[in-house]
């Protein structure tokens, strides 16, 4: 991703990952926030989907260090199916909500880098999701931290809200076809930075997902 990326994803911006169930999102993000924490930055991971027992559990199978950046004094991780995570966060900013607390909790951090699974997650905690995810965004753009936001979705065409407010838009397909499972990576915008918006394949591997950017579709699977 980073020599596709030309250096990697751009610093300071909030780039979403979207893509259907089983596509690589969460591995990938997981070795961002890995990297980022070998680097001695500051990172947050934010889940409503898993605890941090199962995320680790789900990342074992895999050698790119993620259970010991969990383990690292530079990084927090909020399990906000947990009410005590969710309390936490009421320390932070004004009660304006969870849209308003969490983007404050990263500046207070000084966050370098964010993984935030999903933007499902405000469906928990306001009443109008949709209205509120255009402010939780314009608000994490207003941070300096480089974040992915996971965002479930299986139309790559369905468009969001999400997708025309973040600065970046990367896309995980997984789809059969010929008797088996093909597996690709889309880059459908990045600003900030020249891209190819071809679809390129991908695996899982030991090392996590890997990405092929030399490669069509069509060399690797014929």
């Amino acid at each position: 991703m980073d020599e596709l990326l030309s250096g990697g994803l751009p610093e300071g911006r909030l780039h979403v990952v979207s893509g259907p169930p089983g596509s690589g999102k969460t591995t990938f993000s997981s070795q961002f926030i890995t990297e980022g924490a070998r680097r001695g930055e500051s990172v947050v991971y934010v889940t409503m989907h898993e605890s941090k027992t199962e995320l680790v559990t789900d990342m074992s199978g895999f050698d790119f260090g993620f259970e010991k950046a969990m383990r690292s004094k530079n990084t927090t991780f909020l399990d906000l199916t947990e009410e005590s995570a969710r309390q936490s966060l009421t320390k932070y900013g004004s009660a304006g909500g969870l849209r308003n607390r969490l983007p404050a909790m990263l500046s207070g951090l000084e966050a370098d880098r964010a993984v935030i699974d999903s933007t499902m997650l405000l469906d928990h905690f306001v009443d109008e999701p949709q209205e509120a995810l255009t402010d939780f965004i314009t608000r994490l753009k207003g941070t300096d931290t480089t974040v992915i936001l996971i965002s479930e979705m299986t139309d790559p065409t369905a468009y969001s809200e999400e997708h025309y407010l973040a600065h970046g838009v990367i896309f995980f397909h997984n789809f059969l076809e010929g008797g088996g499972m093909k597996r690709a990576v889309q880059l459908i915008k990045m600003r900030g930075t020249p891209i190819d918006s071809d679809l390129k394949p991908i695996e899982f591997t030991d090392r996590g997902v890997e990405l092929h950017p030399d490669e069509t579709l069509e060399q690797r699977y014929g």
